[in-house]
């Protein structure tokens, strides 16, 4: 589970996490064990909080001290698997030795890449800072690579 932004910017929307969580419709415990990194944020719901706040991920999940201002509905996994091999293949290692790295199965990292399904934050989140690649950009919302 990484760090996150998400009490700092709900303060600074002056929103209460009951309304947040309502916006996002969950449970509020859910979103405050987000908030306090009690229970790892889905892939998913990271792209809709970013969207909710309207901030890139990589500042949502403090990979990165900038905020832009990004907001994007669409995951497409085919475009997202892309990436993720793009990203396995310039640091020259094959599907086991990433998920080795990664401490995953080398046939979810398969999966990922053929656009089955969404990859796992916690992996996602592991690859980036590991890479440097930016998470949105990897998720199709930046033309930006890098984490800047």
């Amino acid at each position: 589970m990484g760090e996150t932004r998400l009490e700092e910017l709900r303060e600074e929307n002056n929103l209460k996490a009951k309304e947040v969580a309502k916006a996002l419709n969950i449970a509020e415990s859910t979103y405050s064990e987000w908030e306090h990194n009690k229970i790892p944020i889905p892939t998913k719901r990271i792209i809709e909080i970013a969207n909710f706040y309207n901030v890139n991920i990589d500042y949502l999940l403090i990979l990165s001290n900038i905020k832009i201002s990004l907001n994007s509905k669409d995951i497409n996994l085919e475009l997202i698997g892309n990436r993720l091999k793009e990203i396995r293949q310039e640091l020259n290692l094959s599907l086991r030795e990433l998920g080795e790295k990664l401490n995953t199965a080398f046939s979810s990292l398969a999966s990922y890449e053929r656009g089955e399904c969404l990859i796992q934050s916690d992996i996602l989140i592991s690859l980036c800072r590991e890479s440097n690649y930016s998470i949105d950009w990897v998720l199709g919302r930046s033309k930006d690579k890098y984490i800047k």
